[in-house]
Protein backbone atom coordinates (compact mmCIF):
# COMPACT_ATOMS: atom_id res chain seq x y z
CA UNK A 1 0.00 0.00 0.00
CA UNK A 2 1.18 3.78 -1.05
CA UNK A 3 2.58 5.57 2.01
CA UNK A 4 0.51 8.31 1.56
CA UNK A 5 1.16 9.39 5.14
CA UNK A 6 4.83 9.91 4.92
CA UNK A 7 5.22 10.60 0.95
CA UNK A 8 2.72 13.97 1.83
CA UNK A 9 4.71 14.85 5.00
CA UNK A 10 7.76 14.99 3.33
CA UNK A 11 6.25 16.48 0.65
CA UNK A 12 4.44 19.19 2.43
CA UNK A 13 7.50 19.61 4.80
CA UNK A 14 9.88 20.11 1.85
CA UNK A 15 7.49 22.66 0.16
CA UNK A 16 6.73 25.09 2.96
CA UNK A 17 10.01 25.31 4.17
CA UNK A 18 12.37 28.70 2.96
CA UNK A 19 13.92 28.17 -0.16
CA UNK A 20 14.20 30.03 -3.23
CA UNK A 21 11.14 30.25 -4.74
CA UNK A 22 9.05 30.99 -1.15
CA UNK A 23 11.43 33.27 0.11
CA UNK A 24 11.46 35.26 -3.22
CA UNK A 25 7.43 35.03 -3.83
CA UNK A 26 7.15 36.35 0.11
CA UNK A 27 9.28 39.39 -0.85
CA UNK A 28 7.56 40.17 -4.13
CA UNK A 29 3.54 39.29 -2.41
CA UNK A 30 5.57 41.94 0.47
CA UNK A 31 6.08 44.59 -2.11
CA UNK A 32 3.64 44.21 -4.59
CA UNK A 33 0.58 42.28 -3.39
CA UNK A 34 -0.73 39.07 -3.69
CA UNK A 35 -2.07 40.38 -7.22
CA UNK A 36 1.07 41.96 -8.24
CA UNK A 37 3.17 38.85 -7.45
CA UNK A 38 0.82 36.82 -9.41
CA UNK A 39 2.94 36.62 -12.80
CA UNK A 40 6.10 35.56 -10.76
CA UNK A 41 3.91 32.45 -9.01
CA UNK A 42 2.10 31.32 -12.32
CA UNK A 43 6.04 31.24 -14.12
CA UNK A 44 6.82 29.38 -10.80
CA UNK A 45 3.89 27.01 -11.31
CA UNK A 46 4.50 26.28 -15.31
CA UNK A 47 8.48 26.01 -14.72
CA UNK A 48 8.16 23.71 -11.18
CA UNK A 49 6.20 21.42 -13.26
CA UNK A 50 8.29 21.16 -16.41
CA UNK A 51 11.44 20.37 -13.97
CA UNK A 52 9.28 17.81 -11.92
CA UNK A 53 8.40 16.09 -15.52
CA UNK A 54 11.57 16.03 -16.33
CA UNK A 55 13.29 15.34 -12.78
CA UNK A 56 10.80 12.46 -12.82
CA UNK A 57 11.47 11.03 -15.86
CA UNK A 58 15.25 10.77 -15.50
CA UNK A 59 14.62 9.33 -11.89
CA UNK A 60 12.56 6.39 -13.60
CA UNK A 61 15.37 6.02 -16.07
CA UNK A 62 18.21 5.81 -13.92
CA UNK A 63 16.17 3.56 -11.52
CA UNK A 64 15.47 1.13 -14.47
CA UNK A 65 19.46 1.05 -15.45
CA UNK A 66 20.78 0.86 -11.87
CA UNK A 67 18.25 -0.91 -10.06
CA UNK A 68 21.31 -0.67 -6.78
CA UNK A 69 20.86 3.21 -6.77
CA UNK A 70 17.93 3.06 -4.33
CA UNK A 71 19.99 3.03 -1.23
CA UNK A 72 22.49 5.10 -2.20
CA UNK A 73 19.71 7.70 -2.93
CA UNK A 74 18.09 7.36 -0.22
CA UNK A 75 21.31 8.17 2.41
CA UNK A 76 22.24 11.19 0.59
CA UNK A 77 18.80 12.24 0.60
CA UNK A 78 18.47 11.43 4.06
CA UNK A 79 21.98 12.74 5.01
CA UNK A 80 20.26 15.75 2.98
CA UNK A 81 17.35 16.26 4.69
CA UNK A 82 19.70 16.23 7.65
CA UNK A 83 21.80 19.07 6.74
CA UNK A 84 18.41 20.87 6.08
CA UNK A 85 17.34 20.02 9.22
CA UNK A 86 20.39 21.31 11.14
CA UNK A 87 20.06 24.76 8.59
CA UNK A 88 17.15 25.18 9.58
CA UNK A 89 17.26 24.77 13.41
CA UNK A 90 20.09 27.14 13.38
CA UNK A 91 18.85 29.37 11.13
CA UNK A 92 18.25 33.13 12.94
CA UNK A 93 14.91 33.83 10.30
CA UNK A 94 16.14 36.77 9.03
CA UNK A 95 15.68 36.68 4.85
CA UNK A 96 17.44 38.42 2.26
CA UNK A 97 15.64 40.23 -0.28
CA UNK A 98 15.83 37.92 -3.18
CA UNK A 99 13.15 40.46 -5.39
CA UNK A 100 12.45 39.45 -9.19
CA UNK A 101 9.32 40.12 -11.06
CA UNK A 102 7.54 38.79 -13.81
CA UNK A 103 6.90 34.72 -15.36
CA UNK A 104 10.00 34.65 -17.35
CA UNK A 105 11.55 35.17 -14.18
CA UNK A 106 9.64 32.85 -11.98
CA UNK A 107 9.54 30.19 -14.63
CA UNK A 108 13.61 30.07 -15.18
CA UNK A 109 14.13 30.14 -11.56
CA UNK A 110 12.59 26.36 -11.17
CA UNK A 111 15.46 25.46 -13.61
CA UNK A 112 18.37 26.37 -11.40
CA UNK A 113 16.51 25.80 -7.78
CA UNK A 114 18.18 22.93 -6.41
CA UNK A 115 15.91 22.33 -3.66
CA UNK A 116 13.32 21.48 -6.00
CA UNK A 117 15.38 18.69 -7.91
CA UNK A 118 15.92 17.25 -4.57
CA UNK A 119 12.36 17.21 -3.94
CA UNK A 120 11.83 15.50 -7.04
CA UNK A 121 14.53 13.04 -6.22
CA UNK A 122 14.00 11.95 -3.01
CA UNK A 123 9.97 11.81 -3.58
CA UNK A 124 10.22 9.55 -6.96
CA UNK A 125 13.49 7.24 -4.93
CA UNK A 126 12.00 7.03 -1.97
CA UNK A 127 8.05 7.01 -2.02
CA UNK A 128 6.62 6.64 -5.96
CA UNK A 129 8.76 4.70 -8.03
CA UNK A 130 8.90 1.49 -5.51
CA UNK A 131 5.32 1.51 -6.38
CA UNK A 132 4.73 3.22 -9.76
CA UNK A 133 7.70 2.11 -11.71
CA UNK A 134 7.10 2.06 -15.32
CA UNK A 135 3.85 3.15 -15.29
CA UNK A 136 4.13 7.02 -17.30
CA UNK A 137 0.20 8.11 -16.33
CA UNK A 138 0.50 7.91 -12.17
CA UNK A 139 4.34 9.03 -12.62
CA UNK A 140 3.54 12.31 -14.57
CA UNK A 141 0.88 12.68 -12.07
CA UNK A 142 2.55 12.45 -8.94
CA UNK A 143 4.66 15.09 -10.57
CA UNK A 144 2.36 17.49 -11.08
CA UNK A 145 0.71 17.00 -7.83
CA UNK A 146 4.65 17.59 -6.11
CA UNK A 147 4.52 20.66 -8.51
CA UNK A 148 0.35 21.50 -7.28
CA UNK A 149 1.90 21.41 -3.77
CA UNK A 150 4.73 23.38 -4.19
CA UNK A 151 3.16 25.76 -6.27
CA UNK A 152 0.31 26.20 -3.32
CA UNK A 153 2.92 26.66 -0.62
CA UNK A 154 4.67 29.44 -3.39
CA UNK A 155 1.46 31.05 -2.96
CA UNK A 156 0.84 30.75 0.59
CA UNK A 157 4.40 32.78 1.07
CA UNK A 158 2.96 35.17 -1.70
CA UNK A 159 -0.34 35.69 0.04
CA UNK A 160 0.96 35.87 3.37
CA UNK A 161 4.13 37.34 2.93
CA UNK A 162 3.87 40.17 5.66
CA UNK A 163 2.18 37.76 8.21
CA UNK A 164 5.29 34.85 7.56
CA UNK A 165 7.82 37.76 7.89
CA UNK A 166 6.43 38.32 11.17
CA UNK A 167 5.68 34.94 12.32
CA UNK A 168 9.40 33.59 11.58
CA UNK A 169 11.13 36.70 13.09
CA UNK A 170 8.88 36.84 16.39
CA UNK A 171 8.74 33.15 16.64
CA UNK A 172 12.32 31.67 14.77
CA UNK A 173 12.91 29.47 17.27
CA UNK A 174 9.92 27.61 17.90
CA UNK A 175 9.33 27.45 14.10
CA UNK A 176 12.75 26.82 13.15
CA UNK A 177 12.65 23.50 15.77
CA UNK A 178 9.38 22.08 14.29
CA UNK A 179 10.14 21.98 10.52
CA UNK A 180 13.88 20.48 11.77
CA UNK A 181 11.78 18.05 13.96
CA UNK A 182 9.53 17.32 10.74
CA UNK A 183 12.40 16.96 8.20
CA UNK A 184 14.43 14.27 10.66
CA UNK A 185 11.17 12.49 11.25
CA UNK A 186 11.25 12.34 7.27
CA UNK A 187 14.51 11.33 7.15
CA UNK A 188 14.11 8.63 9.48
CA UNK A 189 11.11 7.67 7.69
CA UNK A 190 12.86 7.00 4.22
CA UNK A 191 14.09 3.51 6.00
CA UNK A 192 11.02 2.96 7.75
CA UNK A 193 8.77 1.77 4.44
Amino acid sequence: MFPWFSFLTYAVVTAVTPGPNNIMSMSNGGRKGFRGALPFNFGIGVGFSIVMLLCTAFCSALSALIPKIKLPMLVAGAAYMLYLAWETFRSSGVEENHSREGFLSGLLLQFINPKIYIYCIMSMEAYILPYYHGRALPLAGFALLLALIGFVFTLCWSAFGSVFKWLFSAHARVVNTVMALLLVYCAASLFLA
